[in-house]
């Protein structure tokens, strides 16, 4: 064996009981959980109430972009949490970052539970509503989830990642995205059974909307008890001895990672705005007046989805172990490209079972498998010294110009189709909106797919190995 084979190579694993195995999985997942609960539940507000809640007096068109504004706000910011906590995360350690996100993460969405609203709804604990001070909370909050989450997930991958026996990184770093899944599921049917029982949530004059956003407190009592019983992951602690902790991390990590970090965020493309896409853009498009499917259809369609996805996530991590990183990933890649046309015209149908169905298959299998087969792959991508920072930069990035901006470009897209339909006052104006946002979803899959053919197979590297994966193809 050569000596850059040596370097290359993943070394002995360290010994990690069971227990601590598992109390990382359990620590991950319920951040995850969290997270993608607040994601969800933001994604069905914003489509569902904030509009009227917060951006009263505007037409529905209007009122749905503004909406979609604050979501995407909270997107916005998340870069700049990544950067923070990533700093943070390699030179004080996965566990306190973890600790410190999912409290902030989490206060943020509960807090959101007792905001004021613009006019004010009938049961509140406050009388009448108090003006432009209710989108300016709803900013500020969302700003709060925003800095949390921007590095929650890379946290909670790099801890599973450097937890895993190399022979099966894939698949155990992608079991705390299971939490994904839960965290949808429980939004989802938070807003079915509410909006199912209680159509009166949907026009804003009850307190129902906040009891979603006030049980995020419960996941994250649950998910802090757990995390201060977590031990420190084993290569941030073999980093601490050897002092291999850059002094300043930002500037190295473009003067270093600046390959590393554009391949990650080309690689998210798909999965970020795919995943906002659907979860967001969907849902308010077939409950639009142009499709018109009346009920919480669109939160039922995410429980089914998050079902398909719980199947599929660990799946894909199983198959990067067995098949590589990057062909898996590029396969479910040019799945969502080859279903995004089929499955934004049969949603154009308004047809229940049918929406169903093709928003599984979209979601479920093609982001979604795309998500699973992510995680040792992003986290195997960096050098041991700045994998936090760089998986948090690369990963926030991609939610600015994916994640965020997808929901309010469809929102728009949606507008112009209503326009040129005839305008609002034509029955079903606007139903041809699934093609421009079809195009939409596919031009961001091929930018994933071209992503794909940059980034070097990585299944197997030592992960204290302080170069980057793209380092260490070029030989350097």
């Amino acid at each position: 064996m050569t000596s850059h084979q040596e370097q290359t190579l993943a070394p002995a694993a360290h010994h990690v009981s069971t227990r601590d195995l598992t109390r990382a999985a359990w620590a991950s997942s319920l951040g995850s959980a969290l997270e993608y609960y607040d994601f969800a539940l933001y994604s069905l507000a914003s489509a569902i109430i904030f509009s009227p809640l917060f951006f009263p007096g505007s037409n529905p068109a209007t009122g749905l972009i503004l909406s979609f504004g604050t979501y995407f706000l909270g997107f916005a910011v998340r870069p700049l949490g990544g950067i923070i906590f990533g700093r943070l995360g390699d030179r004080l350690g996965r566990k306190f970052v973890l600790l410190a996100t999912v409290l902030l993460m989490g206060g943020a969405s509960t807090l959101i539970g007792v905001l004021p609203t613009y006019n004010g709804s009938q049961g509140d604990w406050y009388d009448g509503g108090v003006g432009l001070l209710a989108p300016i909370l709803l900013v500020f909050l969302r700003l709060m989830q925003g800095l949390g989450a921007g590095a929650e997930m890379a946290g909670a991958s790099i801890l599973m990642t450097e937890y895993a026996p190399v022979r099966r990184r894939g698949f155990i770093a992608a079991l705390p995205f299971l939490g994904v899944q839960l965290g949808t599921v429980a939004a989802a049917l938070v807003y079915f059974l509410l909006l199912n029982t209680n159509q009166s949530v949907m026009i804003t004059d009850t307190w129902l909307w906040r009891v979603p956003f006030l049980a995020s407190v419960l996941i994250l009592g649950v998910a802090i008890y757990i995390r201060l019983r977590l031990k420190e992951s084993p290569t941030f602690a073999q980093l601490e001895p050897h002092e291999q902790i850059t002094e300043k991390p930002l500037r190295t990590l473009v003067k270093r990672s600046g390959k590393t970090v554009l391949v990650g965020i080309g690689l998210r493309m798909a999965e970020n705005g795919g995943s906002s896409i659907y979860q967001a853009l969907a849902v308010a498009y077939v409950s639009s007046a142009a499709i018109g499917i009346k009920g919480p259809i669109g939160a039922l369609s995410l429980v089914f989805a998050a079902a398909v996805g719980a199947a599929v996530v660990p799946l894909a991590g199983w198959l990067t172990d067995r098949y590589g990183r990057v062909r898996v990933y590029r396969g479910f890649a040019i799945f969502q490209l080859a279903a995004a046309f089929p499955v934004w015209y049969a949603l154009s149908f308004g047809d229940t079972v049918l929406t169903i169905v093709v928003v599984s298959l979209g979601l479920g299998v093609g982001t979604w498998g795309m998500f699973g087969s992510q995680s040792a792959l992003m986290c195997e991508l960096f050098g041991s010294r700045q994998r936090y920072l760089g998986v948090s930069v690369a990963r926030e990035g991609s939610a600015v110009i994916a994640g965020g901006i997808a929901p309010m470009v469809g929102a728009w897209l949606m507008s112009l189709a209503v326009t040129a339909e005839g305008g609002s006052a034509v029955p079903h104006a606007g139903a041809g909106a699934w093609l421009p946002i079809a195009g939409y979803l596919s031009l961001l899959t091929v930018i994933t797919i071209i992503a794909t053919f940059f980034t070097p197979e990585t299944a197997g590297r030592s992960l204290e190995d302080p170069r980057d994966a793209v380092e260490v193809k070029n030989g350097r």
